[in-house]
């Protein structure tokens, strides 16, 4: 009883009746599936059937996403493995009896085993929802590497390196392009950045380098970078449709850095299929191109490829050639010539210096030398070919004509020459290579716009003060393309052609010889050169004359420029070179006669300037009726004999410095441009239109003029400045008019520190207009007031920057003024008329401690000033008892109930004198435009 009343104890009660749960629990399932073995079978087929159309459906999926050179994720691959398994499993399940006890149980056992796959077919439904891409990208390597070139100290190189480096770490900038002319080095430049992205793996995650075809279009483009992406593009043939794949495939490549070298055509990234690099996809653009229009026009942050230094050329050739050639005596002189023939370009270095590799015979260097240095030619174990190539390319794809004339024109002069602008566009207009526009402004601006084009080419290289030059092998390169037609000669190859007739071959178009200093006497002989259209000598010193006989069968010279000769007179022959467009005469110190030009009517260009022993108008200067351009200056001419002027109706210009002209004649022609000295008792003078005139140091005419009381100047774009302090005519009248550019009255105001104003300037001055001048912001400076005595008349109307009538010439000095905080008065005794209409940011007459008293005063208006708070007009106390009845003041009544006086018994004298006026705000702009138009048309 005891083991009974233990066994019943209920612990282990409990645990007798878990253990019967559970054998109860276990049968109950055998039973399940021994009694339900046909619904779980069935139940298994249903979910298999969901299962297997999941499977479908993923398969064509991947199908439609699987494009070359990707394949399908791991986990999907495996998913698909288990699920093949698994069917496998299934279909043995009815065949199956089951082994060892099951074999007495085999409906039990198909039971147990369809539960379980049920459980297994639901969980692979579950994993097989993928959300994602059931494919990865393309298995590629991070980026490739190139060899690339040791940077033996170039410091310009890597310091471009750099720049490139610095730009593509700045979240800001997105697109980025290195430029600058072949050979430079730019594709060695992105080949390193190119190995350093693709060794730095943090910072982006694909590097892609595309080469560029010469020849590319957008469908030719689109391959290039099709092919590096592994993308096969051959079935589609639309553009759109291959931007849209391309663009989808680049996407993929997260964040990538694009390199497109050697582009030649600019591109829109949406129609090749390049997704705009943004701060979202971390993507970056860049780029190589000689053209700097290219990287422009690609809205690229710009870096210039600069040529190597001195000292960079030469570590490289020695590099290149081997150091141990400096073993040798007396080479190394050569070696550096033939360093500076390569002219600091990387491309020529390595060529030239690879051919002379480990040549220590002088002898060879000597002639290696000599070779370079002639023009279309060099060292025959030299691959010359191969740098004009690369260079020719950029001059052929200029695509314009006119561009191309003018790189083989600037091609004649020597090397190393800087044309200023101006003289250069003069020489193109000369050639026609600028063709005759409706003014010589929109030549000069057709001819800026040339030279500009050929500096973002990078064909031609920019000096000191805008001036251009070319790169020593353009120029090689521009005279190998011109070939027999041109010759340009400096120094001892001058002496070789003057001397030597027969060198002046049938087919020579254009000749310029330069620095001619081995003659006593000019060579006699006739050189005959039938297309012969240009004929430039510069700079000689012998003297004497040149032969008759020289321009005899020079009959088609269409320009003729003979600049900085010794020549005492020019030959006969000249008279007969009927077809001479352009004669230009210039520095000939000792010239002092010049023949007949009356049978030179194809003349439109006479430039006499310099040749300082000229007194007398060339004969036949009348009878130039084609004349445009007619240049007297520094010259001994007085004199332009009346009735000749009026018969050059096609002149535009005409420069004469000194002498009398006859104004009526002047006045008659409607010149673009004049420059002259007036009769010094002239009294009025009206600048109009005259766009080049930037300041009154382009007016030098003003300095000899005793008498001018009258100044008008209107329309005149450029102007900056109108007066000096230098000037002494007892001026009486100021009119300025549309000067959109005036900065000050007067040019010396523009320095840091002005000069003390001289006694007596302005003290002549009556009347004072100024109108439209939108960019000055003062007029009168306080030491200037006392010289304004005479001041009559002041209007001021719709200068739209003007700040102070009266004002320092800067704010430092303005300061201290203030600073001071002296009371002044200031007297106008003569002033009636003061008028300041349309001044919207007008603050102040005067300082606030300066007060103005103008006894004369008729008339005030003052209208459309709304930031003026001040009026400092001063009355004496008689007059606040009995103010002048004879003043008029013409305002708007809110302005003037805002206006703050110093004294209040002055408003109260002058507002019985008020006429309050309503203003139209559009009324006023509306007449404005309307005169701006009349004046402008």
């Amino acid at each position: 009883m005891e083991k009974l009343a233990q066994f019943l104890e209920p612990e282990k009660l409990n645990q007798v009746l878990e253990l019967g749960k559970k054998i109860w629990d276990e049968i109950g399932k055998l039973y399940n599936y021994h009694s339900s073995a046909g619904d779980h079978v069935n139940n298994l087929k249903r979910k298999w059937k969901e299962l297997e159309c999941q499977k479908t459906d993923i398969e064509e999926k991947m199908k439609s996403e699987l494009f070359p050179g990707k394949r399908p994720k791991r986990e999907v691959e495996l998913w698909l493995q288990e699920v093949e398994t698994i069917n496998g499993e299934i279909q043995t399940i009815e065949e199956e009896g089951g082994g060892g006890i099951w074999k007495y149980f085999p409906r039990m056992h198909m039971g147990k085993l369809a539960c379980q796959k049920i459980q297994e077919v639901k969980e692979l439904y579950q994993r097989g929802g993928f959300r994602d891409s059931l494919v990865v990208d393309p298995p590629v390597s991070h980026g490739e590497e190139f060899p690339t070139k040791t940077l033996v100290g170039e410091s310009t190189t890597k310091r471009t390196i750099e720049k490139v480096r610095e730009h593509l770490l700045d979240e800001k900038l997105r697109r980025i392009a290195v430029y600058g002319m072949g050979g430079i080095g730019k594709t060695t430049v992105m080949k390193q950045i190119n190995n350093d992205l693709s060794k730095e793996r943090d910072k982006f995650d694909n590097i892609i380098w595309v080469t560029v075809s010469k020849s590319s279009s957008v469908f030719k483009l689109q391959e290039d970078i099709a092919h590096k992406l592994k993308l096969d593009l051959t079935s589609c043939e639309d553009v759109t449709t291959r931007a849209g794949k391309l663009n989808n495939e680049l996407k993929n490549w997260k964040r990538y850095v694009l390199i497109l070298d050697d582009m030649w055509e600019a591109f829109d990234l949406e129609d090749v299929g390049i997704p705009e690099p943004t701060p979202t996809n971390g993507c970056r653009l860049l780029l190589t191109a000689r053209s700097l229009e290219v990287c422009n026009r690609m809205n690229c942050v710009n870096i210039k490829m600069e040529l190597l230094s001195e000292e960079e050329s030469w570590d490289l050739f020695l590099d290149k050639v081997g150091r141990d050639v400096l073993n040798t005596r007396d080479i190394e002189p050569i070696v550096k010539e033939v360093v500076k023939e390569c002219a600091c370009l990387p491309l020529a270095i390595v060529t030239i210096a690879r051919s002379l590799r480990n040549v220590i015979d002088v002898s060879e260097w000597r002639n290696a030398l000599n070779e370079l240095r002639t023009p279309k030619k060099g060292p025959k174990n030299v691959d010359v070919d191969v740098i004009f190539e690369r260079l020719r390319f950029s001059y052929e794809r200029l695509k314009d004509e006119d561009l191309q004339h003018c790189l083989l024109y600037c091609a004649l002069f020597c090397e190393d020459y800087e044309f200023e602008r101006d003289e250069l566009i003069e020489d193109l207009i000369d050639e026609g290579i600028i063709e005759r526009m409706e003014s010589r402004q929109a030549e000069f601006d057709r001819g800026h716009t040339m030279l500009n084009k050929l500096e973002r080419a990078c064909l031609l290289e920019t000096g000191i003060n805008r001036n251009v030059k070319l790169h020593d092998l353009i120029r090689d390169m521009a005279l190998e393309i011109a070939g027999p037609k041109f010759m340009g000669a400096v120094g001892d190859r001058v002496t070789d052609f003057m001397q030597h007739e027969e060198r002046w071959g049938k087919d020579l178009e254009k000749v310029c010889l330069m620095c001619m200093s081995n003659f006593l006497n000019f060579p006699n002989i006739s050189p005959r050169c039938p297309k012969l259209s240009t004929l430039l000598l510069h700079k000689a010193f012998f003297s004497g004359i040149i032969a008759n006989s020289f321009f005899v069968h020079l009959r088609g010279l269409k320009v003729l420029r003979i600049c900085n000769i010794g020549i005492t007179s020019l030959p006969n022959s000249i008279s007969d070179l009927e077809n001479l467009a352009t004669l230009r005469i210039n520095y000939c110190l000792n010239l002092y006669h010049v023949p007949s030009l009356a049978k030179l009517t194809a003349l439109r260009k006479l430039d006499l300037s310099h040749s300082l022993f000229i007194k007398e108008i060339p004969h036949g200067l009348e009878m130039l009726v084609n004349l445009r351009y007619l240049n007297l200056e520094e010259t001994y001419i007085q004199e332009i004999p009346s009735g000749i002027l009026s018969k050059l109706s096609q002149l535009q210009v005409l420069k004469f410095n000194y002498g009398k002209l006859n104004v009526e004649e002047i006045v008659s022609l409607k010149l673009e441009c004049f420059k002259g000295a007036f009769y010094g008792d002239a009294q009025t003078l009206m600048i109009y239109r005259c766009d080049n005139l930037r300041n009154s140091s382009d007016a030098p005419y003003l300095e000899c003029a005793r008498e001018l009381k009258s100044i008008s100047i209107w329309c005149c774009e450029e102007i900056e400045d109108v007066l000096s302090y230098s000037y002494t005519f007892p001026l009486q009248s100021l009119c300025l008019k549309f000067l959109d550019k005036l900065q000050v009255l007067f040019r010396e105001e523009k320095v840091e520190s002005p000069l003390d104003i001289p006694p007596g300037t302005f003290s002549y001055l009556k009347q004072f207009l100024i109108f439209k001048c939108s960019n000055i912001k003062k007029l009168f400076t306080p030491g200037l007031l006392q010289n304004l005595a005479n001041l009559e008349e002041i209007e001021v109307r719709y200068c739209k920057r003007l700040e102070k009538i009266i004002g320092a010439a800067s704010d430092e000095v303005e300061e201290e003024i203030e600073e001071e905080g002296k009371d002044t008065t200031t007297i106008f005794p003569r002033l009636r008329k003061l008028v300041l209409e349309g001044l919207p940011i007008l603050e102040s007459i005067c300082s606030s401690s300066n007060a103005i008293v103008c006894d004369s005063l008729q008339k005030i208006k003052i209208v459309k000033c709304p930031k003026l708070k001040r009026l400092p007009l001063s009355l004496r106390d008689e007059q606040l008892s009995s103010p002048p009845f004879s003043l008029r003041i013409k305002t708007e009544k809110e302005w003037w109930e805002l206006l703050e006086w110093d004294n209040h018994a002055t408003k109260n004298a002058l507002e019985p004198l008020c006429e309050f006026v309503e203003v139209d705000p559009n009324g006023y702009d509306s007449l404005l435009t309307f005169i701006s138009l009349v004046y402008l048309l």
